[in-house]
């Protein structure tokens, strides 16, 4: 099949530059490259400039689209919901993927078929970090998407299974496809970047780092706990806006750690690669996650991870990592000391996890991708 007219849900790939943005702007990237004989049809309630997205744009085959009356561009979310449908069957797609577990409330009654990607169900799962007006919110709209559409991405196994147990999704129509980093992750960085990045944030010599939006979930706890313990300093990449980050903050400060943790809000994409390449290891001890973006970012820099059991990150950092239970700060401590202090196993465990994450290729990603096109496309016309 090719010279598809591909629709998506672009509204994250606008709009945000996190999680569902950054996998909404990868798929995109993987297959406009991969099956370059297609158009992909990004279709967005706004429409407003993003950095990350505009080489994407700029490609032949990437088109950005807005609600074509004004009744959709002045109700947005009601465009998105039921009126984007009716564009998209104007537009005469083959196929359309929502990329953030949702799907127009009326896609069962297109002629086109539906893909819908399942990131996580997290919210059944720690349901303390979310309002109940969400979670109930959620739990309509991830699970009457995934009934509906004609096949169903999965980010890992383990939403797999849990799309199976808490809503009976068949699961011969769910595909497992894991998603990889951003290239350049895996990158050499070089001495003077290094130098540079070193030199903005101030880093001490040696440091231990953790990446990602400080909540009670993302359990950095854990790591700051074990600080007492370890001779090492500890740096937090995140957002510190949770009531969560400021119980950290506070225990930082009652426990004598200030001078100790680095705190880094609002760090440059671009300066990543280079915080995780420097660190020792990297620590990611979030008790619920869908897969675990940041264990590929770390085991792509070359920097081994201690994880968390307890959900999917053994799928993400393979041998690459450690694994400990989210509340055993022994556990990190013993991990921690080897890490920093014994070089070989330190060496051995990165070049584990290189390895291992081959499997989260580009390439990989956009044939499996494609291929779950190709079977909501067959079986929508059987």
């Amino acid at each position: 099949m090719e010279g598809l007219t591909i629709g998506y849900d672009g509204k994250r790939a606008v709009a945000n530059n996190t999680g569902l943005g950054n996998y909404s702007r990868y798929v995109i990237d993987t297959l406009s490259v991969g099956f370059p004989s297609n158009t992909y049809r990004l279709y967005s309630p706004v429409l407003k400039e993003n950095d990350r997205l505009a080489p994407l744009l700029a490609r032949g085959n990437v088109e950005l689209v807005g609600p074509s009356t004004s009744f959709g561009r002045r109700f947005g979310s009601l465009w998105r919901t039921a009126a984007m449908t009716r564009q998209m069957a104007a537009d005469d797609i083959s196929v359309y993927h929502g990329l953030s577990n949702e799907l127009p409330l009326n896609i069962g009654r297109a002629a086109f078929p539906a893909v819908v990607t399942i990131h996580d169900l997290i919210y059944r799962r720690v349901p303390e970090d979310y309002k109940p007006i969400d979670r109930a919110l959620y739990d309509y709209k991830y699970s009457r998407s995934a009934r509906n559409a004609t096949r169903v991405i999965a980010i890992s196994r383990k939403t797999r299974d849990d799309l199976v147990s808490d809503y009976q999704i068949d699961p011969a129509k769910i595909d497992i496809i894991y998603q990889g980093c951003d290239p350049r992750f895996g990158l050499p960085v070089g001495y003077e970047d290094r130098q540079r990045v070193r030199a903005a944030y101030q880093l001490p010599e040696r440091y231990f780092i953790s990446v990602g939006t400080v909540q009670r979930r993302k359990n950095q706890m854990l790591a700051v706990r074990a600080l007492e313990r370890l001779d090492l300093p500890l740096v937090i990449v995140g957002n510190f806006k949770s009531d969560y980050a400021r119980e950290t903050v506070a225990y930082i400060s009652s426990h004598g750690l200030s001078d100790r943790v680095m705190l880094l809000d609002h760090v440059p994409f671009a300066d990543l690669p280079a915080l995780y390449a420097m660190a020792s290891f990297s620590s990611y001890t979030s008790r619920y996650e869908g897969f675990g973006i940041p264990v590929i970012e770390s085991l792509s820099a070359g920097t081994p991870v201690i994880a968390a059991t307890g959900s999917c990150l053994e799928e993400a950092g393979g041998p690459g990592a450690v694994y400990v239970d989210p509340d055993d700060v022994d556990a990190f401590v013993d991990n921690a000391r080897r890490l920093s202090e014994e070089i070989y196993t330190r060496d051995k465990l990165a070049s584990r996890g290189r390895q291992y994450i081959k499997r989260f290729s580009a390439d990989e990603f956009a044939r499996l991708t494609m291929a779950c096109y190709r079977k909501a496309i067959i079986e929508k016309y059987l």
